[in-house]
């Protein structure tokens, strides 16, 4: 029997109340997370990603608000705890680092300043017992002469030392879960490939689960063991990293794939989905696919198709597939 996941997300909806309507930035949003394992969020601007990590760390801003669906954590609610359970939750067994370094770290304390006060607020350790624990994580995340770092302003490390420290400060405190939410779009090429292998060890030495959140196929098809693909707040295929990249089976998964540049396409125009993403504000009824869909039917039009299993663990939200379900 496959052992329950460390973060079950289930039919989650967030929205925000604006003047012009109510904006539905995440709509049904279903996956799980398993101890030990590299997860990829992946799907387009808009497609409620961003908006799922923060909800799971309760972190929405205003005006947006969690209106339906459970959050659950070692099998226990989020959503049902009290502002100072989720402050003992947030950093210290859930982390989260967001794309661009220079906009989290704080910009007047050093370093070490910052990571040993995270450290003391969620651990009983000493000052002198948050520093050597500050250190030992900068080490392991690779950041050279980690004294030196220790006392270092943000502003006087590259993106990629910035972002390594950002790591470092989101597992210091022994987090079993981080919310990684595009974590190398800041940074160039040589260097996202550095955190994703940093990551990569991250999780193979420390155990450490990870959500990726990313808009980067290829991000996922080297990093992540499983994959969920949303689209317009919701997952819409969910599986196997190689199996959903590989055999994809819904047509917003192929569009995205096929719109890829290859080798073999070289000189050609590249591919893309007709239509647009569409607006939280009046959402398309039934499938949200439908109106940029070359295969729709009228069933499409009128039912949101449910996230079913295909075989395997792949799983789709997809009309095509009504009569194959398992």
């Amino acid at each position: 029997m496959m052992a329950a996941p460390l973060l079950s997300i289930d039919k989650l909806h967030v929205q925000f109340r604006t003047y012009a309507g109510v904006v539905h930035a995440v709509n049904g949003m279903s996956f799980d997370v398993r101890k030990g394992e590299i997860f990829g969020l992946v799907g387009e601007s808009g497609c409620g990603k961003s908006v799922t990590g923060l909800a799971i760390l309760r972190m929405v801003p205003h005006p947006g608000q969690i209106s339906a669906g459970s959050i659950l954590f070692h099998g226990e609610d989020l959503l049902l705890k009290s502002k100072s359970e989720m402050q003992a939750i947030r950093g210290g067994r859930i982390a989260m680092i967001f794309q661009d370094p220079s906009a989290s770290l704080n910009p007047v304390f050093t370093i070490g300043n910052q990571i040993t006060r995270v450290i003391r607020q969620h651990l009983p350790v000493s000052r002198d017992e948050a520093k050597e624990r500050a250190l030992s994580m900068f080490a392991a995340v690779g950041l050279p002469d980690p004294e030196n770092i220790f006392h270092t302003y943000p502003h006087e490390l590259s993106g990629g030392l910035q972002q390594r420290a950002m790591i470092a400060l989101a597992l210091s405190t022994g987090a079993e879960l981080l919310v990684a939410d595009e974590p190398t779009t800041a940074l160039d090429v040589t260097i996202q490939a550095q955190i994703l292998v940093l990551l990569a060890e991250l999780r193979d030495k420390q155990g450490v689960s990870i959500l990726l959140i990313t808009h980067n196929l290829g991000v996922v098809a080297e990093t992540c063991d499983r994959v969920g693909v949303a689209y317009a707040g919701s997952i819409v295929e969910m599986g196997d990293t190689e199996d959903v990249l590989y055999h994809m089976k819904h047509p917003y998964t192929h569009g995205l794939l096929a719109a890829l540049p290859h080798p073999s396409r070289r000189g050609q125009l590249l591919q893309a989905i007709e239509g647009n993403v569409p607006n939280g504000l009046a959402l398309p009824s039934g499938c949200p696919f439908h109106p940029r869909c070359e295969h729709v039917m009228d069933v499409c039009r009128e039912k949101k198709p449910e996230l079913v299993c295909l075989g395997a663990e792949h799983l789709v939200a997809c009309h095509l597939y009504d009569e194959q379900r398992s």
